[in-house]
């Protein structure tokens, strides 16, 4: 059986790289869990390890925060003597953060087949970080790991060979379907002094809406306008936590601690909706059938709006405050994408173990077939 290290960087890793570490293992496969510390704060970081129970990593690389060029460059300075040192068959990044990239690129100068699971999300932002990431890690791995039906076209469309993509599912609702028993014995709706349906749960966190000041500003007037409707619970991420504090919160809108995975996942499903600029949020409320509206202009998760209860609303404060009333008005239907089913990780861990070596596989750049390279002159 191969030597697989399985990556995880930061709060958005955890729920994708536990099932696949469990399946993986459950197939008599050796793995290696290396934490980058991208995300260091115990809120972020700890207690989704004890939530989830995943065991503590073989390997913590404590690169902390950063430019991303940066943050880029320590995790792949770290990670390269790792690769040498262990010697994998296969390694598996996850998502698209600066870890995913870093060592990814590691990887495939190093030599072992690497896996990318989310492979083929496209949010055609290029101004988003997370859209270089995901683009340029997909480029050099050998299994493309696809979430869904749209990943894969994207994939084909930018030219992949069919024998590298995989329409595997959603490893997100892996975890939370293993895990949704144990959030709704969760206390803390009692905590907070909430009853199921009569709240709205916000998440903010993206550079884009809450670095700019004046954006932020009027993402926080369009939550005050909703939560005269209906009163609104954001657990606060350490990115937005200063800002927020220096606009002020508007009344209706209630600031608490990040919340542990638990926690949060309880805190979702008991929500009438979520406001969210959260990738994972959407996938999360599809798969429970709660009404979301993201705070972006766009999605790399369009089956979650196509298939599912999101709705795209942009960061326009009054399009936001219209698009909420028309969701409570009257919500979207409850529907799960084909593949959401909680087996995304058991389809992962047959292909990396059934598709051979790096020895015997074509890499990321062979051709699937000979090609004729005579050109007219």
């Amino acid at each position: 059986m191969p030597r697989v290290v399985c990556v995880a960087g930061a709060r958005p890793n955890y729920m994708k790289i536990k099932p696949v570490m469990d399946a993986l293992e459950r197939r008599g496969a050796e793995v290696v869990l290396v934490h980058t510390g991208q995300h260091y704060d115990p809120a972020m970081n700890d207690v989704f390890f004890a939530d989830l129970g995943i065991r503590p990593p073989d390997r913590f690389l404590g690169v902390g925060s950063g430019t991303h060029a940066e943050q880029t460059g320590r995790v792949m300075t770290a990670f390269e003597p790792l690769v040498g040192e262990v010697s994998p068959d296969i390694v598996v990044v996850v998502g698209d953060i600066n870890s995913t990239l870093a060592c990814a690129l590691v990887t495939a100068k190093a030599g072992p087949l690497l896996a990318h699971v989310e492979a083929g999300l496209r949010s055609r932002d290029w101004s988003m970080p997370e859209e270089v990431n995901r683009v340029a890690t997909d480029r050099v791995s050998d299994y493309l790991l696809a979430p869904s039906p749209d990943a894969v076209v994207n994939l084909r469309a930018e030219g992949y060979r069919d024998d590298q993509i995989h329409l595997v599912g959603n490893v997100m609702i892996d975890t939370l379907l293993t895990n949704l028993e144990r959030a709704r014995a969760s206390d803390v709706l009692g905590r907070y002094g909430l009853s199921r349906g009569e709240f709205g749960l916000v998440t903010l966190h993206r550079p884009a809406n809450v670095d700019d000041p004046e954006v932020l500003a009027g993402l926080l007037k369009a939550l005050g306008e909703i939560a005269d409707r209906c009163p609104l619970l954001l657990p606060v991420h350490p990115r937005a936590a200063g800002r927020l504090a220096d606009i002020g919160v508007p009344g209706g809108v209630r600031l608490v601690p990040p919340a542990g995975y638990l926690d949060f996942i309880a805190l979702q499903d008991a929500a009438r909706l979520v406001l969210t600029d959260s990738g994972g949020i959407q996938e999360e409320t599809t798969a429970l059938g709660v009404p979301c509206v993201t705070l972006r202009d766009n999605t790399e998760r369009p089956i979650t709006v196509e298939q599912g209860t999101n709705v795209l609303a942009g960061r326009d404060p009054a399009r936001i405050v219209s698009t909420v009333h028309r969701v409570l008005d009257d919500p979207p239907a409850p529907r799960r994408p084909d593949l959401w089913d909680g087996r995304a990780s058991d389809r992962i861990a047959e292909v990396l173990l059934e598709g051979g070596t790096a020895r015997t596989r074509p890499r990321p750049t062979d051709q699937p077939t000979p090609v004729d390279r005579t050109f007219p002159i």
